[in-house]
């Protein structure tokens, strides 16, 4: 079989099957009228060390409404990445609907506000980690009602639950994250493969 991503009108299914698992980045955002904001989004991922740096798609439109993380993003400059884990799947899964402007997330799913340091908007206390990001630029792609934003930001502060770290690294059997898949398929990944990178000589 061979797919033109132009003509295939399960595109979006096909790529989403294709680039998986995906990390899932559980943003809170708090928009300049003080509403708070919490969705799931999986076109995600670190782009830099050095400067610390992350990326996220978000589409501008669903619906033909502005998207109201990507709003928040831009007016304020602010969000914050939570991790979403086995304990949180659930409820990260309730905050995937489209609700009006006015509703809090963070209400719906019953997930705990705690104070971000450097940022306005909240981390959610459940997540085992919680990402302070400060905007960079938005990259637009595409255009019109198909437009999505290249979110690219700089991490500000991370905050760690301590029972996920072992000898100063994140121990992936304890942090438990949870992958995205295609459509309404998500994955676990606690069956890991150990693989020593190859030296040159």
């Amino acid at each position: 079989m061979i797919i033109n991503p132009r003509e295939s009108q399960e595109f979006y299914y096909i790529l989403t099957g294709i680039v998986a698992p995906r990390p899932i980045a559980f943003i809170s955002t708090l928009s300049s009228e003080g509403i708070h904001n919490l969705a799931p989004f999986s076109f995600f991922n670190a782009v830099s060390a050095n400067p610390p740096t992350i990326i996220v798609s978000i589409g501008r439109y669903i619906d033909g409404k502005p998207k109201d993380t990507l709003c928040n993003i831009e007016e304020t400059g602010e969000f914050v990445v939570n991790v979403v884990n086995r304990n949180i799947v659930e409820a990260m899964n309730m905050t995937a609907a489209e609700f009006p402007q006015n509703v809090d997330e963070f209400e719906i799913a019953g997930l705990t506000k705690a104070p971000s340091i450097h940022v306005k908007p909240p981390r959610v206390a459940e997540s085992p980690v919680q990402i302070e990001c400060k905007l960079n630029k938005v990259v637009p792609i595409g255009e019109g009602s198909t437009e999505s934003g290249l979110v690219i930001a700089e991490i500000i502060l991370i905050h760690i639950d301590d029972v996920v770290m072992v000898n100063g690294r994140i121990d992936n059997s304890r942090l438990d994250p949870i992958g995205r898949l295609a459509g309404g398929m998500y994955s676990y990944t606690n069956e890991t493969l150990y693989l020593k990178r190859p030296i040159y000589r």
